[in-house]
């Protein structure tokens, strides 16, 4: 007869450093290094309103994280999304997100990181030139079924993986931030005065502006999908997003103005590959770093989103709306892998006839819908269920 401890089950090895380093890492994708010039392009050109929507994006997606911080430590159970709509609007919701998420919504961000990836590890040796399609596609799936078959092997290698690719990630943005603050100190701060002169854009600008300024952001719920590996999730959970998030946040701010010491608002929007423009500008002996330090970057966050959809068709397939094999744990290194073989197929696929902006747009709107009714299902739950227990309570 099977004992307790015999119980195949998800072991509890995120800490707090361990969940802030997941938050950083998955967020600190391709999204800094592209959105500044759309946000500023839709800001028309207007350095202080830019900059507002920066910090704005930042608290409202904290805001978001707190929302999720207390319904995952009310119901620490992996599945994030899935689970609370499941709780607070039934199952049919929970059970359209769950197939729309796992067929559409996470493949599709998957295929734009590995396509990026792809796109700036060939882009230098090609110079002058677009990269060739059917290359830029190959790498991309050699990158899925590499992330794939990590999150299969062993929890803690992803782990050490990502606690490697945030160090890595926040030297080179530190680097950035160093060099906008040297510049500063030199006088270099003319794209800052008059700051909030010029066009001020319209409500629908405004709008479009928070939309790409929100996709730099994106991933700062993965912890809400990994809670039954987290050790004391009630303290860990809300601490680890409060860190994660007020680290982000300066940085962003930090890394544009760094942008703006060196490159004026035009070049900025010009700019197809704005950090790659800026270091060919500060650092051009060495300026092969930041392409390299984006291609870590990208790494590191498709790591943690494979790692997020992989939890997530584990606890959809426990909740009988996946078939029952997803549900299954590899006895030797105890992952969902199963969940993460048919996540890295349909994620492959997705690579073959797709291509970045329809990809990202596609994206972007579906989730902060889907983020959307998580919300509601937060309110509903407070009015029907006052007196359940939570450990912790957004304000």
């Amino acid at each position: 007869m099977d004992t307790a401890e015999d119980k195949v089950v998800l072991k509890r090895t995120i800490g707090y450093l361990s969940g802030v380093s997941f938050i950083v890492t998955v967020i600190l994708g391709s999204g800094i290094f592209i959105s500044p010039g759309a946000v500023l392009l839709c800001s028309q050109l207007n350095v202080g309103v830019a900059l507002m929507i920066w910090a704005a994006c930042g608290i409202i997606s904290m805001a978001g994280a707190l929302c999720y911080a207390e319904l995952g430590t009310t119901f620490p159970s992996s599945g994030g999304e899935y689970f609370y709509i499941k709780k607070g609007l039934g199952p049919i919701p929970a059970f359209i997100f769950l197939w729309t998420f796992i067929i559409f919504l996470r493949p599709a961000a998957t295929t734009v990181q590995a396509l990026m990836f792809a796109e700036y590890v060939i882009q230098p040796f090609f110079p002058g030139c677009p990269s060739p399609e059917t290359v830029k596609k190959a790498i991309a799936i050699a990158l899925i079924l590499t992330v794939g078959i990590i999150n299969c092997l062993s929890t803690k290698w992803i782990i050490l993986a990502q606690n490697v690719f945030t160090v890595l990630k926040m030297a080179s943005l530190t680097a950035i931030v160093i060099s906008g603050i040297v510049h500063l100190a030199m006088g270099n701060t003319s794209n800052f005065h008059g700051a909030f002169e010029g066009n001020v854009p319209n409500v629908s600008q405004i709008g479009e502006a928070f939309y790409q300024g929100m996709f730099a952001f994106a991933g700062w719920n993965v912890l809400n999908y990994v809670i039954e590996e987290i050790k004391n999730p009630s303290k860990n959970i809300p601490r680890s997003i409060l860190t994660a998030m007020c680290a982000v946040i300066v940085f962003y701010l930090l890394v544009n103005i760094s942008y703006l010491t060196v490159l004026t608002p035009k070049e900025i929007v010009s700019s197809a590959a704005v950090s790659v423009t800026w270091a060919d500008r500060t650092i051009p002996s060495v300026a092969w770093i930041i392409p390299v330090s984006v291609a870590v970057s990208i790494f590191g966050s498709l790591n943690g989103g494979m790692f997020m959809l992989g939890r997530l068709n584990y606890a959809g397939s426990k909740e009988g709306h996946l078939p029952a094999i997803i549900s299954m744990l590899h006895v030797r290194y105890m992952t969902p892998a199963p969940a993460m073989i048919i996540s890295t197929i349909i994620a492959s696929i997705f690579v073959i006839p797709s291509d970045l902006i329809s990809l990202t747009n596609y994206f972007s709107f579906s989730t902060w819908l889907l983020v959307g009714l998580t919300c509601i299902s937060l309110v509903v739950l407070r009015y029907r269920e006052p007196n359940l227990e939570r450990p912790y309570k957004v304000s």
